[in-house]
């Protein structure tokens, strides 16, 4: 049987890279093909063949797509700020279109989507949400990562409904571990390690190992449904919970307030007007204080049923991701080393 060739978008993301080195064993070289805007850590790599694109032109993409088997998508960007909505609006929904239509013209068998938990898993009380719960405009309409990740994961069903396309899509909750160089998920861990996070939301929300994501969505893309979501998180916990567990790891003192939702925007918003007087950056807008309002809890047990979705204990990956931010942070010179 001739060996599958696959295509990775986002390769070179957070998620992307963890993915990328459980496939590459997997792969005869070179059937493995990523797809990156810019370098990555397989130039010379000889088990992996490195494509240079745009996820926004439709002609590189097809190309990339080339004699492809499968594709996991998962090109995307993060960001908390409304300044990015044009961005955000285009790379994933237009990105997913591209790649939707590559993978229809390429007769590729498969394609996994990743989207975020977080298009139908949050409300303002600690409901738990499973893959049934609608999504969740109403709750995160002024978001745009989220509403843009609403729209993609709509478009990717709707090339299944309306075209055939074999198009499972994956909702991963926060992303946690190791690896996160450009401090995409792991940033409030950072905030907290410098004695940024001066409250404790209210709040609460499923994180889940990256590793355990990349192990994931393989499973998805061999054992998956067309058409369908999985939800794949760890725990449900309070943001006290993960503050207080964080500190503990770190050897750091909690914040003992736990203000109000007003109180913590007013908070904010003042320090955001006094440190720069001080010299000081600040990086807590509003939509932060929003997020952590909400209870972004999910239920993983459709993952772990049909796909065998597994998870370690929180505490490896909370251990795991403050060694690492920490490193970063001493290298970059935000830090002491640890004593």
């Amino acid at each position: 049987m001739a060996t599958k060739t696959i295509l990775v978008t986002g390769a070179t993301g957070f998620l992307g890279k963890h993915l990328v080195e459980i496939l590459k064993p997997q792969q005869k070289s070179p059937r493995l093909r990523v797809f990156c805007r810019g370098l990555s850590p397989w130039e010379q790599d000889p088990a992996v063949e490195v494509v240079h694109g745009d996820i926004l032109s439709r002609q590189q993409v097809e190309q990339a797509a080339k004699g492809v088997s499968q594709i996991y998508h998962l090109a995307g960007v993060v960001s908390r700020d409304s300044k990015d909505q044009d961005l955000l609006y285009e790379t994933h929904i237009e990105g997913t279109r591209n790649v939707c239509e590559a993978a229809l013209k390429h007769k590729v068998s498969k394609i996994v989507v990743v989207s975020s938990s977080g298009t139908i898993a949050v409300g303002t009380t600690p409901t738990v949400y499973d893959e049934t719960s609608g999504y969740k405009n109403e709750v995160v309409g002024e978001w745009p990562y989220y509403l843009s990740k609403i729209f993609a994961e709509k478009l990717a069903l709707d090339y299944h409904a309306r075209a055939g396309l074999k198009a499972v899509v994956v909702n991963p909750s926060l992303l946690l571990g190791m690896g996160d160089e450009r401090n995409s998920s792991t940033r409030d861990v950072a905030l907290f390690l410098q004695g940024e996070i001066k409250a404790i939301p209210k709040g609460g929300l499923n994180f889940v190992d990256v590793r355990d994501v990349a192990q994931g969505l393989t499973s998805a893309m061999d054992k998956g449904r067309p058409g369908e979501r999985y939800l794949m998180g760890n725990v449900n916990w309070t943001f006290r919970q993960l503050i207080e567990k964080v500190a503990e790891i770190s050897g750091k003192a909690p914040p003992s307030m736990e203000p109000p939702f007003e109180v913590s925007l007013w908070g904010a918003r003042a320090m955001r007007v006094v440190y720069p007087l001080l010299g000081k950056k600040i990086e807590l807008d509003d939509a932060s204080v929003k997020m952590s309002a909400c209870y972004w809890y999910c239920d993983s047990t459709k993952a772990r049923n049909e796909l065998g979705f597994q998870t370690r204990e929180p505490d490896e990956t909370l251990k795991d991701t403050v060694e690492d931010v920490h490193l970063r942070l001493y290298r970059s010179g935000q830090l002491p080393p640890v004593v």
